[in-house]
């Protein structure tokens, strides 16, 4: 018989949430991926004034996931895989503390796991990790042409030069983690 399905939430910052949703929704075990906002002051933020820089929120992905199938530990495996943790506020092009490289843990013992990941991943970066570990705070989602936003629109460029290829990437890494 096979364990019932243990949900738990990650959300994690990285860069463009397009990016990393499109990488976890291919994973095994993951339930659900939504693109938000989380880390800042202002409620109900939107794309506009997140990109703005003004209201301290990060783009994030809040993802769903059953523990029975695929660990907290391997989601942060593929998180560090799939951008650099070492640069403060940027991710490629995309600069601004709305792309800043966070994990918002929901308990202490994912805090205890990402301080746990952020030591092990140092070795592989030549640069310090400046990935910020901040509780998981107001979960606020991104507007419906944020989600899935790489299934959607697969031909438009950015989605060419630089989610394509992260999924790629992942995919030569993770492949067997992945549907």
């Amino acid at each position: 018989m096979t364990a019932p399905a243990k949900l738990e939430t990650a959300t994690l910052a990285g860069g463009c949430f397009w990016c990393l949703e499109a990488v976890f929704r291919r994973l095994k075990g993951v339930n659900s991926v939504v693109s938000g906002y989380m880390g800042g002051a202002t409620p109900n933020p939107t794309y506009r004034e997140v990109c703005a820089g003004d209201t301290g929120h990060a783009e994030v992905v809040q993802i769903k996931y059953d523990s029975t199938v695929i660990s907290y530990a391997d989601l942060l495996e593929v998180f560090f895989a799939i951008h650099d943790p070492t640069t403060l506020n940027q991710q490629g092009s995309d600069r601004g503390t709305q792309y800043r490289s966070a994990i918002f843990y929901h308990s202490p013992e994912q805090l205890a796991a990402a301080e746990a990941a952020i030591m092990a991943q140092q070795p592989e970066w030549p640069d310090p990790i400046v990935t910020e570990l901040t509780a998981a705070e107001a979960f606020y989602p991104a507007e419906d042409y944020h989600q899935d936003y790489f299934a959607n629109n697969t031909f438009q460029p950015y989605c060419q030069f630089v989610v394509a290829p992260k999924v790629r990437k992942a995919i030569e890494k993770f492949g067997d983690r992945m549907e």
